[in-house]
């Protein structure tokens, strides 16, 4: 390790004809196709700056980010900072002379010595249509509450949280079945489709700001653990949402005694049942039917504390749950 703090991999020699010089900022596999892209329309991608190298799975085994693994692929020389706010980072992005940094997903706010290094400035891909839901989960929480559309947008970054001039704007409709983790794909290639554009225009001078409506701004915060605990006396489509929008993270769950239940998947069911929210109304081979505050919700995959998950009837016929018991 440096002493600066910044690890990095040797660059190799570029192989196309540079467009501009951009520095790429980000750390999740949401941000990985806008780098692939980039790389093939012919930008020279003159480093790249992720997070750094963090254990992750069950054997807790030191990783790199998706980001950092996909450079690597392609030889560009890697930063991981620990802190982005120090002379010695700022300067290791000077020397690159970007005339823009992308930053999709990079996981930190970037300071103002920073954004001003650029000429052409520092354009973010977010995966909202600001500036509804800024924040760390926009895809998490569109789904939790129920919108029916949502997209992506470029925006030139400032020191806020997302409140910078949005660039160009991409809308989709969220599927009646979708989870984030399936939206989330879907929107990252919808990213990498709108960054290509929005530099194609930036080359040229030829982009619009557009400032952002603050009255219209709601916040999409980091989701918690106990942020996937569901309340049976919410409707059953609220339910569902919930299971969809914490889909893998952190995971929708209840309780059954002092047991923890994580739930997987289910649907709306078709018909009501008058029973108390939480109440188990009905067990078939379809699943497991719930009664919640308006309408009733089938389990269909779930997974119990300290077990693999598994079907609702292969939950049905190796537990003690009977008609009448109660989720918490």
């Amino acid at each position: 390790m440096p002493k600066n703090g910044i690890s990095k991999v040797p660059h190799s020699s570029d192989q196309m004809t540079p467009l501009m010089r951009i520095v790429f900022m980000g750390t999740p596999s949401f941000a990985v196709p806008s780098l692939h892209a980039i790389i093939k329309a012919g930008y020279a991608v003159t480093g790249v700056v992720t997070q750094p190298d963090k254990p992750s799975g069950r054997g807790m085994a030191t990783r790199p980010s998706p980001v950092k693994e996909a450079a690597l692929g392609y030889g560009i020389e890697v930063f991981e900072p620990k802190s982005v706010r120090t002379p010695e980072f700022t300067a290791a992005l000077k020397s690159l002379s970007p005339d823009i940094i992308v930053v999709i997903a990079y996981g930190k706010i970037l300071p103002k010595d920073i954004l001003g290094i650029p000429p052409k400035g520092c354009i973010n891909v977010h995966s909202s249509l600001l500036p509804g839901y800024r924040g760390a989960a926009p895809i998490n929480w569109a789904i939790i509450n129920g919108e029916k559309t949502t997209g992506v947008c470029t925006m030139l970054l400032d020191e806020g949280m997302d409140t910078g001039d949005v660039l160009l704007k991409a809308q989709t409709p969220i599927l009646d079945d979708e989870t984030a983790e399936g939206l989330a794909q879907r929107l990252s290639i919808a990213g990498a489709d709108l960054i290509i554009k929005t530099l194609e225009l930036a080359s040229k001078g030829a982009l619009t700001p557009v400032k952002q409506d603050n009255s219209k701004a709601s916040s999409a915060p980091i989701l918690k653990k106990e942020d996937g605990r569901i309340d049976w006396n919410k409707d059953a489509v609220s339910v569902y949402n919930l299971i969809r929008g914490v889909y893998p993270w952190p995971g929708a769950y209840t309780h059954s005694g002092a047991k923890v239940i994580k739930i997987h998947g289910g649907r709306v069911a078709a018909e009501s049942h008058g029973d108390k929210p939480g109440r188990v109304a009905d067990i078939s081979r379809d699943g497991i039917t719930v009664a919640c505050g308006r309408g009733s919700f089938i389990i269909t995959e779930l997974q119990p504390e300290n077990k693999k998950r598994m079907s609702a009837f292969d939950f049905i016929q190796g537990y003690r749950l009977k008609k009448g018991d109660s989720f918490e």
